[in-house]
């Protein structure tokens, strides 16, 4: 019987020390905080950025200012009322202005397609691109990827006047506003300017394009963004 009495309390003992290691039973801790009565005010705060303007005399004064940089809010952390730390540092926004001659006209908007008499048979413009290379309205496609406006369509025009890189946004009754790259030229584009004719050419993938008959319009307004390349 005694032998059974011991082998229960050691067993019992045994299964306590299980519990308190496996967090079953708990044992009180007491613990001490000598600035239990201290308070502290920790505060974040948003830290604006600021606006930086480069000036370009290569974009008309009249055109649409342009973000090179998008600006970032900082983050400090203030504790006390002091600056304890920055979490997040501020990055001003960058915006360019242009300075140059002004680019506002009205003139007459037409389209043609890579397939037009006097065309190219492979449907190349007569620009080079800013990469120095020969863009195929048939092979590339009737936009162009501009590495400030994006995607745009390619226009032909007078390249006297608009100059091979010329960014333009385009805006007439007939078709919704949109930006187009000057990359190609044309007899007609050259005779028009001499008698003081404004004429741009739309490019389409075809003569045949439904849209080239829709973006015809003598009343266009011609807002240039950037002069040449």
């Amino acid at each position: 019987m005694k032998h059974i009495t011991r082998l229960i309390f050691c067993l019992s003992f045994i299964l306590i020390i299980y519990m308190i290691s496996k967090g079953v039973i708990r044992r009180g801790v007491t613990l001490y905080n000598p600035a239990q009565n201290m308070t502290a005010t920790i505060t974040n705060e948003i830290v604006p950025y600021q606006t930086d303007y480069v000036y370009n005399d290569s974009r008309p004064s009249t055109a649409d200012p342009v973000v090179l940089e998008e600006g970032i809010n900082g983050l400090s952390l203030t504790y006390d009322g002091l600056n304890y730390t920055r979490l997040s540092e501020v990055k001003n926004e960058v915006v360019e202005v242009g300075t140059g001659k002004e680019g506002e006209f009205v003139g007459t908007l037409t389209g043609y397609g890579p397939d037009c008499p006097g065309c190219s048979v492979v449907g190349n413009v007569s620009c080079l691109t800013r990469e120095g290379s020969r863009h195929s309205l048939i092979n590339d496609g009737i936009t162009y990827n501009d590495k400030t406006y994006g995607e745009v369509r390619i226009i032909a025009a007078e390249n006297k006047v608009f100059p091979c890189g010329t960014i333009i946004n385009i805006e007439n009754s007939s078709m919704e506003k949109f930006t187009a790259i000057v990359l190609d030229t044309g007899y007609t584009m050259r005779k028009a300017w001499s008698e003081g004719i404004v004429w741009v050419d739309l490019a389409f993938a075809s003569e045949s394009d439904a849209g080239k008959e829709m973006s015809t319009n003598k009343n266009t307004k011609f807002s240039v963004q950037r002069w040449g390349w």
